[in-house]
């Protein structure tokens, strides 16, 4: 994998087009797809609906954010109701989040959002725009990176080293069985996965996840039993070896 663009890849004279021509044909010559490990990707026609590359082999889409400087907590994104209406399906992208370097026309970092971590509560939707906007009316949303739980944020490139692609196919192999769940189950699971990762440490205690009672009672104000709820969501973690039980009321999370 070579990290720096080549200027040559584009003729366009406005800077956002050269960078959007630039990560584009960058994507296309050497992202790999994290879902199979095959070595290209194909790109999707200009102005699709949601997706920007697939994959042929196993038919994975992607859309791609790219900016110079790091991402926030928030990432805009198109249209809410588009967005909300393939959450759930099947052919719902998977998010590519580049950021580059124009000094050196270069990659910085490059991780993926696996299409499973995407649930309604992290798409946030915007204003309509003005009434004097080109597009009034229209309505965009928000990916709210910040309440992706870390193990949802792959990391193909990081501040400019390239990780060792087994390790990339290896971490969105450990979260795949949240595929099998619905949205609302995923939403749960998130939830909990985030409250453990947010402890800072692998060696966790029951009680320590019970500290975040109060949290989840917000997210889930229809929910009178969420102890209950959270051992639930440990012993099914548990059970897909995203987490491992030491000893009673002791877990592991799994690296």
């Amino acid at each position: 994998m070579k990290l720096g663009f080549e200027e040559s890849q584009t003729a366009y004279t406005s800077g956002s087009q050269s960078a959007r021509a630039w990560t584009e044909a960058w994507v296309k010559a050497w992202a790999y797809c994290p879902h199979c490990g095959s070595a290209r990707m194909s790109q999707f026609p200009n102005n699709s609906p949601v997706a920007d590359f697939l994959c042929g082999s196993c038919s994975e889409e992607f859309e791609l954010k790219s900016q110079k400087g790091k991402f926030g907590q928030k990432v805009a994104d198109g249209a809410y109701k588009t967005k909300c209406d393939r959450l759930d399906a099947s052919n719902n992208p998977n998010l590519l989040l580049m950021n580059y370097d124009l000094k050196t026309l270069a990659v910085v970092n490059l991780l993926i959002v696996p299409k499973h971590f995407f649930v309604r509560d992290i798409i946030e939707k915007r204003k309509p725009l003005a009434a004097t906007a080109r597009r009034a009316g229209w309505v965009g949303s928000n990916i709210l990176l910040g309440k992706v739980p870390e193990s949802g944020k792959i990391h193909i490139v990081r501040n400019g080293i390239i990780r060792d692609k087994e390790l990339v196919l290896a971490a969105w192999q450990k979260t795949l069985f949240l595929r099998s769940e619905s949205l609302e189950s995923r939403g749960w699971l998130l939830d909990v996965m985030k409250c453990v990762e947010s402890l800072g440490k692998r060696d966790f205690t029951l009680e320590e996840v019970y500290a975040f009672e109060r949290h989840l009672a917000d997210l889930y104000p229809g929910n009178q039993n969420v102890r209950p709820k959270i051992r639930q969501q440990l012993q099914f973690l548990r059970d897909r070896g995203f987490i491992e039980f030491l000893a009673r009321g002791i877990y592991r999370l799994k690296s």
